[in-house]
């Protein structure tokens, strides 16, 4: 893949809250030893989740073009929107997860690092403005780069619970995963009930979330 010759100002702190996220689910990684048939999330195992997880960094490089097709999705909060609004077969899902993980082949953890290394160096030599064609449809670089922090950091998370582990989601993954539910609440008229539980003034409303 080529880097786009009219680079622009380089969006640093979302290409920093993605290295976060990124060296954090690399080191939750590698804290599963020999737990990867344990039970994950839903129908996965661990395996099978970290696999899921790991195709944030896949589609980066499989959804980057050469060419510069108009823009379709200009924000990350309007591509959960889209994404959400057409979401597939969850047995389709869960199925790509499985796959995903049984490709990290007999050394998962290991993969996992080579993976996450080649993505963050193809990140940092391309430009901000560079297209991906997303299952949403055509976005920058820039703005699709917040929902795969998003979705390393919920998984990561995901896989903590599943390995009884505490953590703490790296300050500037925390603060782009904050900024993004943020706007995705408000695009779903829900921003006064995240505001009101946050504060503390009362809890959220039973099955509240950001991605129905």
């Amino acid at each position: 893949m080529e880097v786009l010759a009219d680079m622009t100002p380089a969006s640093d702190h979302s290409r920093g809250a993605f290295e976060e996220a990124a060296t954090w689910f690399v080191s939750m990684t590698a804290s599963v030893r020999d737990r990867w048939d344990a039970p994950g999330l839903g129908e996965w195992t661990v395996r099978d989740l970290v696999g899921h997880a790991s195709r944030s960094f896949l589609t980066i490089e499989a959804y980057l073009l050469e060419t510069r097709p108009e823009i379709e999705i200009d924000s990350a909060s309007r591509y959960y929107e889209v994404a959400m609004a057409s979401a597939g077969d969850p047995a389709a899902v869960a199925e790509r997860g499985r796959a995903a993980g049984a490709a990290l082949g007999r050394e998962p953890a290991l993969e996992v690092t080579r993976l996450a290394r080649r993505v963050l160096a193809l990140v940092a030599t391309t430009s901000d403005d560079a297209r991906l064609e997303t299952a949403a449809g055509v976005m920058r670089l820039a703005d699709y780069l917040p929902t795969r922090t998003f979705e390393l950091c919920v998984h990561t998370c995901d896989l903590a619970e599943a390995l009884s582990l505490d953590t703490s989601v790296p300050v500037g993954a925390a603060e782009e995963c904050g900024s993004l539910l943020g706007a995705m609440a408000a695009r779903q008229g829900r921003a006064a009930d995240l505001l009101l539980a946050s504060t503390g003034r009362r809890g959220l409303p039973t099955g509240f979330s950001v991605l129905s």
